[in-house]
């Protein structure tokens, strides 16, 4: 009786991961699809109306921009990721405690949360 009183929190675990999982990999690849279809639908009206010659667009700078923007972002994601630190101001403690309180969590939910969102981002 013991061994499915110990077995119950991780099976709780491992699913209601799987599930969240699922979840976020589905919405975030529905939005990312939106996403895409917006900028597309943008860039293709901007070439419709170069073409009828009512705008003229400096597509060297809009690829300037548009990379700087792209860079700006993958920066800003990487500094909200928990444990990866850029800077070197002596503040490691914080994040070995903050890494730390995410390990009591242990590899059931982390595993079970990137299979789903594989399977979620897959199927979205």
């Amino acid at each position: 009786m013991s061994i499915i009183k110990s077995f119950v929190p991780s099976a709780a675990t491992m699913g209601c991961g799987f599930i969240v999982g699922i979840l976020i990999g589905y919405a975030l690849k529905k939005v990312i699809k939106i996403a895409t279809v917006i900028i597309g639908l943008f860039l293709a009206g901007l070439a419709y109306l170069q073409y009828h010659q009512m705008v003229n667009i400096n597509w060297n700078k809009l690829q300037t921009v548009s990379e700087g923007a792209i860079t700006t972002l993958s920066n800003a994601i990487i500094m909200q990721i928990p444990g990866i630190s850029l800077s070197s101001n002596g503040d490691s403690s914080h994040a070995a405690a903050s890494s730390l309180a995410m390990t009591s969590f242990g590899i059931p939910l982390t595993g079970s949360m990137s299979a789903g969102f594989t399977l979620g981002f897959i199927k979205g």
